[in-house]
């Protein structure tokens, strides 16, 4: 059996893996002993574009990407700041490097966006789906997020190819920014919603549509279920109460709202 065919992939599944990791890892926060050096990081990365796209818009590509890891990089460490000071079980900075998934999420979405942009095949994706099996955080990277973007915990959180998120915006676990459904003929339009700034998203809350815009300044609690915009400086909660009573009582009174 021949070994190639039409879905032969163009490059090596593991090694492109590392490459996210070291320009994480070696390149933008100088970890030491480094597996290799910044040249040999950026000739594999550029080795890797060469077998997807011709020599000369891979050179392009590699050119303006590495050019702007600097500016990703100042951006990122004013993020470590955000999310040491949002999280009170945080002890250390590095500690946010290291072990905060949310931020190695977002980490990995400023690399992969930035080739999206490039209009890089393949590895846009590639990057974005390394994350999501590393963190459970499934961002696309078409998606346009603004500074200081916190994400508390992040498992299961969904962010759709043309979702637009302001700045200083905080969502926690389970949050889906999604399209109303999936359907090809839709590919050019904008099935993701708007998150203005500084709004706060919590657990589980669900916001639908292209055309849905979330008000500068508000509150969606956990759970919600939207489909239409909501003003700026809005507070939106589900309007129920959970209702406890006491194992082993038959006493119909004997329960509590809280």
């Amino acid at each position: 059996m021949n070994s190639l065919s039409k879905y032969s992939l163009p490059f090596n599944k593991k090694e492109v893996e590392k490459i996210v990791e070291s320009i994480i890892y070696d390149l933008i926060f100088s970890q030491p002993n480094k597996e290799n050096t910044p040249d040999q990081v950026k000739s594999y990365f550029i080795d890797i574009l060469n077998r997807i796209v011709p020599e000369e818009k891979a050179n392009f590509i590699a050119e303006k990407f590495f050019d702007q890891l600097e500016d990703i990089k100042t951006e990122l460490e004013q993020l470590i700041l955000i999310f040491f000071n949002n999280d009170p079980a945080s002890k250390s900075e590095i500690e946010i490097i290291v072990s905060y998934p949310g931020f190695f999420a977002i980490a990995v979405h400023r690399l992969a966006n930035t080739l999206y942009k490039l209009d890089t095949p393949i590895l846009p994706r590639f990057f974005a789906e390394y994350a999501h099996k590393q963190t459970g955080i499934d961002i696309h990277p078409g998606a346009s997020i603004g500074k200081n973007f916190y994400i508390d915990h992040g498992t299961g959180i969904v962010i759709g190819e043309t979702t637009i998120i302001g700045n200083n915006v905080k969502i926690y676990q389970g949050v889906t920014l999604g399209a109303f459904y999936v359907s090809k003929d839709l590919a050019d339009q904008k099935r993701h919603p708007t998150i203005e700034d500084n709004v706060t998203i919590y657990a589980g809350a669900t916001i639908l549509g292209g055309t849905t815009v979330i008000g500068a300044n508000s509150t969606i609690g956990g759970n919600v279920w939207i489909t239409k915009s909501v003003p700026p400086d809005s507070i939106a909660y589900q309007e129920f109460q959970p209702i406890i009573k006491q194992k082993n009582n038959n006493q119909s009174d004997d329960f509590y709202v809280i």
